[in-house]
């Protein structure tokens, strides 16, 4: 969100001081951005909206913490919102903990020509189709750029079983989105846009 340090420092005092009216405006400003968040973490709408819910308390728990010398508020808000979701996937899951020796590949893992025929809805749709654990720690790497020791200590697993995780989300989504990106999988109307 675009606010200015002043404003993001009275909208934060405010709160401190327990005026309700910023608490809404906090609430509503970033409302969309921090559930998008928590449902990349969980696929599942009851546990991400929990993940929110739980989250923004812990916002206006911990807000008088808030620097804004360290960070935007958003940013704040956001690693609040991660942690929480985290939490709740390690309450909701059971990792399947495996050895790996497999190096983890930084080459890209999906062909260029294989993503220029999807929508952004295609990916994600197939993100979340993949198990839980394995779609937390694919998220936590690609799309929040956290390192195998960091997802290994946020989860409370190794991080042979991070590399794992990551390894199997990018040989699923390898196969779903290469299946999917020839013709016969495309759905009707984007298959006729494509001619």
């Amino acid at each position: 969100m675009n606010l200015s340090k002043k404003q993001a420092e009275k909208l934060v005092k405010d709160c401190i001081n327990n005026n309700r009216t910023a608490q809404e405006a906090l609430y509503k400003l970033f409302h969309a951005e921090m559930l998008r968040v928590c449902y990349n973490y969980l696929p599942d709408k009851e546990l991400a909206k929990e993940a929110f819910n739980t989250g923004f308390l812990k916002v206006f728990q911990s807000i008088k913490n808030f620097d804004n010398e360290k960070g935007g508020l958003g940013g704040w808000i956001r690693k609040i919102m991660i942690y929480t979701a985290i939490d709740l996937c390690r309450k909701e899951l059971k990792f399947n903990v495996k050895n790996l020796d497999e190096q983890d590949s930084d080459d890209y893992f999906i062909s260029p020509s294989v993503l220029e025929k999807l929508y952004f809805e295609d990916i994600l749709k197939n993100i979340r189709t993949l198990p839980f654990a394995t779609q937390t720690v694919f998220n936590l790497s690609v799309l929040d750029g956290f390192t195998h020791k960091e997802i290994g200590e946020q989860l409370n697993i190794s991080e042979g079983t991070s590399r794992w995780h990551l390894a199997e989300a990018k040989r699923k989504l390898r196969e779903l989105l290469e299946a999917l990106a020839t013709n016969n999988n495309l759905p009707k109307e984007r298959s006729e846009k494509a001619k």
